[in-house]
């Protein structure tokens, strides 16, 4: 079968960026004014999270110096649902391999899967929250702002899933995408952070929004009675942010890595499209992809495929990187059991496109739109297929760099990655 002959392209996005991120960070919590709450030798627990974050030890460690300098003692949880197998020790692992260390921040890391229910919510579900943070004297809620991959709302994924999800660890994870089945996701994340705000000692939040490169480009000091506002402000302008595939249709699409260090669901649907279906674009989605073919997992994912039964195809590799007990605690408890599916798989990268192609319809598969992306986080540079070339054109935020040239597998029949 003749293949699709690619260009490497540039895109080129908006690109606000915090360059002092330990000052960025010592600035915004100064305005929340916490030493006239913090009295001296208190604890503080300080949330980290599963996701992949840009500098998140720097960020980590540099809230954890703020509480030195204000007298507490800095106190690190992992705040992570069920992730890490759904264990302190995986938990932990996690944290520790984005350099939230013991050592680096200097902050004594409590990780544990236990909970304290601390009151139920008016629709009767019982609030769970971390052992180790309901012990602390105060918590600080640390987390990214961005769209969620599942839920639509004013505010998606950020503070408010920190303290629900995050801190519910996976007792209170297991419960929240239950009711969510009977209530709306905005009445869920309002009942229950309501119970936290009130009950658990939520001193602050520290929002961070990165711009379409992964970088830092925000960093945001919360008042506990602001979050919902402040969230939602900064909601906003993570969806403004949010990096994009270089087109709105695309007929295979090829991701050469997903984990649960770049999404929710391995792959942002926010970027893939599928956010309300799993194989087709509706009519709520920007962006339509007809097949995809997962390429591999990341190593910080550590086995978890969460998002794997979104594509169409794989490789032999990658389902044999697949952990499928810790694949499927993690869907199972995010009430979403497809996304653990294994697609059809081939031995080698060659194999899978020479059988995607044909799938896509009556093109010729040297016409077709195929776009290979490192990642749904890393889409600076992408390869895109000649048939994009004359839309190439008319667009001033497009750059081809290279090519055409034939698609770039390796002796083995494996393609080579796109460099992020």
């Amino acid at each position: 079968m003749s293949l699709p002959r690619m260009v490497r392209l540039r895109q080129t996005f908006e690109a606000t960026r915090v360059n002092d991120i330990p000052s960025e960070v010592e600035r915004q919590l100064a305005t929340l004014n916490l030493g006239q709450q913090v009295k001296p030798g208190q604890t503080v627990a300080i949330t980290a999270g599963s996701r992949g974050i840009a500098n998140i030890a720097i960020i980590i460690k540099a809230a954890c110096d703020h509480v030195r300098r204000i007298g507490g003692k800095p106190i690190i949880v992992p705040a992570m649902g069920s992730h890490g197998g759904g264990t302190a020790e995986g938990q932990r692992q996690i944290i520790e391999g984005y350099g939230v260390t013991e050592a680096f921040t200097g902050a004594e890391i409590r990780a544990s899967m236990e909970t304290v229910i601390v009151d139920t919510t008016p629709q009767g579900i019982p609030v769970h929250f971390d052992k180790h943070a309901f012990g602390c004297d105060h918590v600080l809620v640390v987390g990214r702002i961005k769209p969620h991959t599942g839920f639509v709302g004013p505010v998606e994924s950020g503070l408010h899933k920190m303290m629900l999800i995050g801190l519910g660890k996976h007792e209170g994870a297991k419960i929240y995408h239950r009711a969510i089945l009977d209530y709306s996701f905005l009445e869920i994340i309002r009942a229950v952070a309501d119970v936290v705000l009130k009950k658990c000692r939520v001193i602050g939040g520290l929002g961070i929004v990165e711009n379409a490169y992964d970088e830092t480009g925000l960093i945001a000091a919360v008042a506990p009675n602001d979050f919902f506002t402040r969230e939602s402000e900064l909601l906003t302008l993570a969806k403004k942010w949010l990096p994009r595939l270089p087109f709105a249709n695309t007929q295979l699409l090829i991701i050469d890595e997903i984990g649960k260090n770049i999404s929710g669901t391995g792959m942002d649907t926010n970027v893939i499209g599928r956010k309300y279906n799993d194989h087709a674009a509706t009519a709520n989605d920007d962006v339509s992809v007809k097949r995809i073919f997962v390429r591999g997992l990341t190593e910080a994912t550590h086995g978890n495929a969460t998002g794997i039964g979104i594509a169409e195809f794989t490789n032999t590799r990658t389902i044999n990187q697949v952990d499928r007990r810790i694949t499927a605690i993690n869907c199972l408890t995010g009430g979403h059991p497809t996304a653990a599916m294994l697609p059809i798989a081939f031995d080698t990268d060659r194999d899978v496109i020479q059988a995607a192609l044909p799938t896509l319809g009556l093109v010729e598969p040297t016409n077709a739109k195929v776009v290979q992306i490192a990642n749904t986080l890393h889409l600076g540079e992408v390869l895109v297929s000649e048939a994009y070339i004359p839309e190439i054109a008319q667009r001033p935020d497009l750059a081809i760099i290279d090519g055409p040239f034939e698609m770039p597998f390796d002796a083995d029949g494996n393609l080579r990655p796109v460099e992020a």
